[in-house]
């Protein structure tokens, strides 16, 4: 199955599919919910909503993001992910990439735009499709939830780390 991405003036921008899951459920329902919220994004430009509605929900998209790198990261650290540090690298330049349009967004100097969203589309299927595909069977192997696992979400979590 392949991503679709829609050049139309649909309310998605990003279809969800098997290609974009890694196969572990924790890090698979916060990709969704990034995805999610990229067409949230993507709703709010198409529909006109204002400078405020697009920069509340990029920067729920900002936080989101930090929070979603901090599980994976801690779960690197946790199960000894020998790849950790080029791929915390990653998430550190894409986090100053966000601060830095941050700061252009607070001085008037650029806007929400479908450019941005471009870019954020681009970025997050490709790490997600390259780079997270990597620590997945890793991951896998040492004992993480596979995707479709029937368990609430702490369960999942708590399976992945210590059971």
């Amino acid at each position: 199955m392949t991503v679709t991405h829609l050049a139309t003036a649909s309310d998605t921008l990003i279809e969800w599919s098997d290609t974009l899951s890694v196969g572990i459920q924790e890090i698979d329902d916060q990709h969704r919910f990034l995805v999610d919220l990229l067409n949230k994004l993507h709703r709010a430009i198409h529909q006109r909503q204002g400078t405020a509605a697009t920069e509340t929900i990029l920067m729920e998209l900002v936080d989101y993001t930090k929070i979603h790198f901090a599980v994976e990261e801690s779960l690197m650290r946790i199960l000894g992910y020998p790849a950790y540090d080029e791929h915390k690298q990653q998430h550190d330049h894409l986090i100053d990439e966000i601060h830095e349009l941050q700061d252009k967004l607070a001085s008037g100097k650029a806007s929400v735009t479908f450019e941005l969203l471009h870019f954020l589309r681009t970025w997050l299927t490709k790490h997600i499709m390259e780079e997270d595909q990597h620590y997945s069977p890793f991951f896998l192997s040492r004992g993480a939830v596979a995707t479709g696992a029937n368990q609430s979400v702490a369960g999942r979590l708590w399976k992945s780390l210590f059971g």
